[in-house]
């Protein structure tokens, strides 16, 4: 990206200048959003947008929610496309950033948010294939997806890499091994690849969520439970996708260029305990 012309605001108050500055910057920026048709990818495609970025809204099969969040972003006057991809497949992805390139150039800032399936049951219960299956598509997704919007952040010496997992990679509940053990190993991966591009520009974060009301996944919470829950936060509630794309929408922004391989929890406190 070109430096910013600021010699215009000479006698501009300097608080304006710098949120003239950031708001340029961000409206140059793409952002990919994997998984954005609903949930915390739809509230982050949504934020990302409200701030200036040119979003893409990733999606799988769910093709009339992901156009409905582009006609959101569209309607408040951003930039949005959907593209379907599955994360998993190389080919797919490179033909989703090779279209995002021929539009707009390459990936700024990438949220890897999708949420591949996984098997929700007890170790004595489980065979490889379930426990093996998911780690291989946590990881495989997030390899794919990183190798292909890499090259362009690292040719610019600027990129934004920020990874979904879950309070389940430190805090284990009976049943789900398969989603804990994954998004662990991925915590992990984040913070090997902070370490290796920090020299390029480039910073690796990852948004880790506690309990989240209105996602596709909150019916694993029967109301007991959920309760439970929200009795052992201590803001008395559950986070919200708008609660989570928030904390993405900080590490995807210019006012973010000294925080990398970090781990933010966001469940009201949950995580104290």
């Amino acid at each position: 990206m070109p430096p910013i012309d600021t010699s215009s605001l000479a006698n501009v108050p300097r608080g304006l200048i710098v949120s003239a500055v950031t708001d340029s910057a961000a409206a140059s920026r793409v952002a990919l959003v994997t998984g954005a048709s609903s949930g915390i990818g739809a509230a982050t495609a949504r934020l990302l947008a409200e701030r200036g970025m040119r979003v893409v809204v990733n999606y799988l099969r769910s093709s009339e929610a992901a156009e409905a969040v582009v006609a959101d972003i569209r309607a408040a006057g951003g930039h949005a496309m959907a593209i379907q991809a599955d994360v998993r497949d190389a080919a797919a992805v490179a033909a989703m950033v090779e279209r995002v390139a021929a539009v707009w150039g390459g990936v700024d800032v990438l949220v890897g948010n999708a949420l591949t399936p996984y098997a929700i049951k007890p170790f004595d219960d489980m065979t490889w294939e379930e426990l093996g299956g998911k780690l291989d598509d946590e990881m495989r997704a997030a390899f794919v997806v990183t190798k292909a919007v890499l090259p362009a952040m690292t040719e610019q010496g600027w990129g934004r890499l920020i990874y979904l997992s879950a309070v389940l990679s430190r805090q284990p509940r009976p049943g789900f091994i398969t989603l804990g053990t994954s998004k662990a190993a991925l915590v992990q991966f984040a913070r090997f690849l902070a370490q290796e591009l920090g020299p390029r520009g480039i910073t690796v974060n990852v948004v880790e969520p506690g309990p989240v009301s209105d996602t596709g996944i909150s019916h694993v919470l029967n109301e007991e439970l959920r309760q439970r829950q929200i009795a052992a936060t201590p803001l008395g509630r559950l986070a919200r996708p708008g609660d989570v794309a928030e904390v993405i929408a900080f590490y995807a922004s210019e006012g973010n260029a000294f925080i990398t391989g970090t781990t933010a929890a966001v469940n009201g406190g949950m995580s104290m305990y």
